[in-house]
């Protein structure tokens, strides 16, 4: 299938809907209505705190178990998290690793050289 010719001037195909149907001026001939569409918040407002609600300092009631030390203790205070790696600790795993991996490519490499030689004799 051959492909479609462009053509250089081709006219525009894609047009907004807004500039394809364009908004009408509006009317002088209507009236203007103030607004009557009013938010409650500003129809209603709300009054303030009324001073005789304030109350004095509050006492809380001791503890009903009659233990003065904490003994409730939260789990991550029970639990506590380890402490994060610093980067030379991080770098040194690394090292490691890779030296393990070393010597397991190490091992195979030479089981593999055995492996061979005795399916050779």
């Amino acid at each position: 299938m051959p492909a479609p010719k462009r053509h250089e001037e081709d006219p525009a195909h894609d047009v907004l809907a807004a500039e394809e149907f364009g908004m009408p001026a509006p009317d002088p001939a209507l009236h203007h209505e103030p607004a009557h569409d009013v938010l409650a918040a500003e129809e209603f407002g709300m009054p303030d705190r009324d001073p005789g609600l304030h109350h004095g300092p509050v006492t809380l009631p001791g503890d009903p178990t009659g233990i003065a030390e904490p003994h409730d203790v939260l789990a991550a205070e029970e639990f506590a998290m380890p402490t994060p790696r610093t980067p030379g600790a991080l770098e040194a795993q690394q090292q490691r690793r890779d030296r393990r991996a070393l010597l397991v490519a190490a091992a195979l490499g030479l089981l593999a050289t055995l492996l061979l030689r005795k399916r050779r004799t």
